[in-house]
């Protein structure tokens, strides 16, 4: 059993889930860190007294590892191995009361805006000063930003709206300030994060304006890269599409999730749009912004999906010939609308499915690809491995992504964070091979 140690406990936080959390936790370990706590990350060392675990819930398989992970840390308070057990987030937010009942070991339970309470708990005070300042998780060079919590959208499968709540955005000025201070800490690149972005600003200016949030966000000195995530193809702002185009630091990529396309299972689905009309805001898309990566998910097994439904889908994939594509497998989700309906495909289904359409993808992915051989294309250094600067172009977000490799030579001098012209030299279906162009006297 451990020592008590002299001063302020140490706290290992736990981020499961989404870049949303890790966005969470790197504001709580920031207000932890003010407080003069000495503050880790998904540490591996067992010399904290205090975790904090800051849970997912948005899937069956995302709740069962934040379950797990919360058990194994009950038996290590148990064993006196440390003192104080907290969870917050997503799947705290949903079963409190069922955690709390069986999971008693845990000491406190917080939902997803419980920040406050949970610093109060820790004799910490919560610092509203710090706006937009936190403990970065990502390598130095990138951040996830995120413009607003919370979704108004009604799609049946979906329990986001019951963990998050409403749509709140962030005031354009909060977020600007926020970016400004990343950027004078050493960020070139963020995403831009939200449950959904296209409905920015709706709540608090009455109409949407992604598009004017890129412009302020365009004009902060030292930002090289704006990246959009997570996008809506219903009643989606065209502005933005303006933006993208003409507006220097915003990359060509767009994340926007269709889930599906054929029209029956998006009405079961309630996503507010048909099959023309989600081919319609792709194909203008890339008509107004030529060039434009287009990162896509769709969802396979949902209710009642029958095997023509999914030949629509796997159909649609190959003609649109998206550049990147993930997809899930459907989850019945208490207390969505969905969950009413039966899930009447069964698992071998589901997983027969997603295999057909990642390997679909694939073949369009590494015809994408070989295509590039040859092309010029200005990249980001993420990371050093194996021989190799590991980067990405505008059209890549991180870890989900192609990766741009570069062969490490005696005379390269690139650091991480760096910025480097390169000629593509090969493909395969999710990594591009480069090496460094001169540069231009």
């Amino acid at each position: 059993m451990k020592t008590k140690k002299i001063g302020k406990d140490k706290v290992n936080v736990i981020t499961m889930g989404c870049s949303k959390n890790m966005v969470d936790s790197e504001i709580l370990m920031h207000q932890l860190r003010v407080n003069d706590f000495e503050v880790s990350h998904d540490s591996e060392e067992d010399d904290s007294d205090i975790i904090i675990i800051n849970t997912c819930g948005f899937i069956d398989r995302a709740k069962e590892e934040s379950i797990n992970a919360i058990l194994a840390y009950a038996d290590e308070k148990a064993e006196g191995n440390i003192e104080k057990l907290y969870v917050t987030g997503c799947l705290s937010e949903r079963y409190k009361e069922d955690l709390q009942k069986e999971i008693p070991e845990v000491d406190a339970f917080f939902g997803t805006l419980e920040l406050p309470a949970l610093l109060e708990k820790l004799e910490a005070d919560y610092r509203q000063d710090l706006l937009g300042e936190r403990m970065l998780m990502t390598p130095p060079h990138y951040a996830y930003v995120k413009i607003s919590e919370g979704c108004n959208r009604t799609c049946s499968f979906c329990a986001i709206p019951l963990m998050r709540g409403k749509h709140i955005s962030k005031p354009i000025e909060d977020l600007v300030q926020e970016v400004k201070g990343l950027v004078k800490n050493g960020v070139k690149e963020i995403m831009l994060i939200a449950q959904e972005l296209t409905y920015y600003g709706l709540d608090i200016y009455k109409e949407r304006r992604l598009a004017q949030l890129l412009h302020a966000l365009n004009d902060i000195d030292g930002l090289e890269w704006i990246r959009l995530h997570y996008a809506y193809p219903s009643k989606f702002p065209s502005d933005v599409f303006d933006a993208i185009r003409e507006l220097p630091k915003v990359c060509n990529y767009l994340d926007m999730p269709l889930q599906h396309i054929n029209t029956e299972v998006l009405k079961r689905m309630r996503r507010q749009i048909d099959r023309q009309g989600t081919k319609e805001v792709i194909e203008e898309a890339r008509r107004r912004v030529p060039g434009i990566a287009v990162r896509t998910t769709f969802l396979v097994g949902f209710p009642g999906e029958t095997e023509e439904e999914f030949e629509d889908l796997l159909a649609f994939i190959e003609e649109m010939r998206f550049e990147r594509v993930g997809v899930f497998q459907y989850s019945h989700e208490e207390n969505t609308l969905a969950h009413q309906l039966e899930d009447n495909i069964s698992p071998e289904v589901k997983t027969e499915r997603a295999n057909r359409l990642m390997q679909a993808q694939q073949a369009i992915s590494f015809e994408l690809n070989q295509e590039k051989i040859g092309q010029k294309l200005k990249v980001l250094v993420d990371r050093i491995e194996g021989g190799y600067f590991v980067a990405r172009s505008e059209f890549d977000s991180p870890e989900v992504d192609n990766e741009v490799l570069i062969e490490m030579q005696e005379n390269d001098y690139l650091r991480l964070g760096d910025f480097a012209w390169v000629e593509i030299t090969d493909a395969t279906e999710y990594d591009l091979f480069a090496k460094i162009l001169p540069k231009e006297k």
